[in-house]
């Protein structure tokens, strides 16, 4: 399986990269830190060595032995896991849920550094995201250039023009989606050219389109919300890098045409599934466009400052977006977080990773209704933004998915289709 494929090469493969990250930054770590950065470097290393060996030769899933935060939760989770192996109780690598061993990867390569100071703060992501940015800068101008011009003329726009950029933005933010690093097992995987040409040969790729659900939801959000009370809008973020950016136009756009008065933004808390967003990323690429020499890109970034600072942007982060669970126990696990959402409008969810935890990365049958699959996780209207890079699709027509399995086997894993897809049932 798809599954299979990913715990045996890709994970692999991604843990050899960061202790590769880790062994080129030793005189950084030394110049910063002396010996003591040193030490605290070959520690993690040997760390990182014995998880790819355990999970190379299919080891337990051992519970977490750091004094992190979530560590009991964790190890909660481990347990109720073990106690579904048909009593078994042992959970090794390759007979455990994929969703689980991924995330269990990246939470211990969370704690091979933060159990390590002085280097307990050293993102071994970090150089990959900033280089999908700057590789993607084409990309990124030609967005910025097309948002300024568009903003130029927003309030003269009538309701079907707004409907229409509304629906590209969209689009631009889904495929910036396949901008994945974990994906592609850390290789580039930046945005080349602008994507704003390539949208109307992109379109028949979009299995589930419910864009016309979210024109309505926003225009009723509009007329049902008097002049005291906001529309806001969640944006559960996935990618840094072009991705980041082309969040952030789709939400600029939404404040400048009225149709949202706030866009809360949600990120990770640690280093996560390679090029996840973390607060670091968030800001930085904030500054970097601030300080970009293209006009249209610092004018992107000052805006942009400008709404973090006045409280229209808010960003936010919580321990739940990297734990193991799925989206349906969010009630219960992160009561806090839930109800903070229930405030929203409409919860955007950002890339597959999310929409596997939204599906209890089932393997669905392609007609089940994304409403079921939910399985009564519905704070907000939702919305997922996502290219398919995983076997795990619901809400397709009869007939849809075998038709397309039929002529590419790989459409679910290859990223090169697409859903926008609304769960709006209250």
């Amino acid at each position: 399986s798809f599954a299979y494929f990913t715990v045996k090469d890709r994970l692999p493969q991604i843990l050899t990269r960061v202790i590769d990250t880790l062994h080129r930054h030793k005189n950084e770590f030394f110049e910063e830190h002396g010996e003591k950065g040193v030490e605290a470097e070959k520690r993690a290393i040997s760390f990182l060595s014995k998880l790819r060996n355990e999970l190379q030769t299919d080891k337990p899933v051992t519970p977490l032995e750091d004094e992190l935060p979530d560590a009991a939760l964790w190890n909660q989770y481990l347990d109720y896991q073990r106690n579904l192996t048909n009593g078994s109780g042992e959970l090794s690598w390759f007979q455990s849920p994929w969703l689980f061993v991924e995330c269990y990867m990246y939470r211990r390569i969370h704690a091979a550094l933060a159990q390590n100071p002085p280097i307990e703060n050293f993102d071994v992501f970090k150089e990959g995201k900033a280089q999908n940015f700057f590789e993607s800068q084409e990309a990124v101008i030609a967005l910025c250039t097309y948002l300024q011009e568009l903003l130029k003329n927003i309030k003269d726009l009538d309701e079907n023009q707004l409907q229409e950029e509304l629906f590209k933005l969209l689009q631009v933010s889904l495929w910036g989606n396949k901008c994945d690093l974990s994906f592609s097992a850390g290789e580039d995987s930046s945005q080349k050219s602008s994507l704003l040409q390539s949208l109307e040969n992109l379109l028949p790729y979009i299995v589930v389109n419910d864009m016309e659900k979210l024109w309505s939801l926003f225009v009723n959000a509009k007329k049902r919300n008097t002049e005291k009370s906001n529309v806001r809008v969640d944006i559960v973020l996935d990618n840094a890098g072009f991705e980041l950016v082309s969040d952030f136009v789709l939400a600029d756009f939404l404040l400048s045409s009225k149709l949202a008065d706030e866009v809360h933004f949600h990120g990770k808390s640690i280093p996560w599934y390679v090029s996840d967003t973390t607060k670091h990323d968030f800001n930085w690429t904030v500054k970097q466009l601030q300080s970009a020499n293209h006009m249209w890109m610092s004018r992107c970034g000052m805006n942009w400052e400008g709404n973090l600072k006045k409280g229209v942007w808010v960003y936010h982060d919580h321990v739940f977006w990297t734990l193991p669970h799925d989206f349906s126990s969010m009630a219960g696990v992160a009561p806090d977080l839930y109800a903070d959402l229930q405030k929203s409008n409409l919860l955007f969810f950002k890339g597959d990773l999310n929409y596997r935890k939204l599906t209890g990365d089932r393997k669905w049958e392609y007609t089940v209704p994304f409403h079921q699959a939910l399985n009564k996780f519905h704070p907000a209207p939702l919305c997922s933004l996502r290219t398919l890079k995983s076997d795990t699709q619901v809400g397709l027509k009869p007939g849809q998915g075998e038709e397309i399995q039929a002529s590419e086997p790989e459409w679910m894993v290859s990223g090169k289709y697409g859903i926008v897809q609304i769960d709006a049932a209250l």
